[in-house]
């Protein structure tokens, strides 16, 4: 028996609220967050795992969502950039990239943006180098790496001395 079309209950929960959905066994998780859910702020660059733009969080850890099946966070947390500001208003590290021109074109840097976030979770004091290495995997087409560095550096140090 060919499971060409199967499909498969996927329990899970996304930007803090649990779904569950009939998907096929084969659907990506960046298809199933964009298709599914209308979460567009994750961007599919390079259909093969080189690029990063498509980053999300799964339980607080970076993920490469195109390449990873649905399936594959069964029951696990996913966080997207579309989850992280609230009430409309950016998080603290959107804001440092935009107020830092983090941002260029644009279409990396939810990825840039979702990896700094893990970052900046597990260690508030990062330097330049431990920045960069973070972010190795995220790949800027517009070479805007500087400002991008930076605006981690600025979002760290405003975490750092918020109580």
């Amino acid at each position: 028996m060919s499971k060409r079309g199967a499909r498969s209950i996927l329990t899970l929960t996304v930007n803090g609220r649990e779904r569950e959905d009939i998907v096929p066994d084969g659907m990506l998780l960046l298809d199933y967050l964009r298709e599914r859910h209308a979460l567009t702020g994750t961007k599919q660059g390079c259909d093969g795992g080189e690029c990063g733009a498509c980053t999300v969080l799964v339980d607080g850890r970076p993920r490469l969502s195109c390449s990873t099946l649905a399936l594959q966070v069964q029951g696990r947390h996913v966080e997207t950039i579309d989850g992280l500001s609230r009430h409309g208003r950016m998080n603290d590290l959107q804001q440092a990239f935009h107020d830092n021109l983090g941002t260029q074109c644009g279409f990396c840097t939810p990825g840039m943006i979702m990896t700094a976030e893990a970052l900046l979770r597990r260690n508030l004091d990062p330097g330049l180098e431990e920045i960069r290495a973070a972010l190795a995997g995220n790949l800027c087409r517009c070479t805007g790496y500087a400002k991008i560095i930076e605006s981690v550096a600025v979002a760290a140090a405003a975490r750092k001395a918020t109580p």
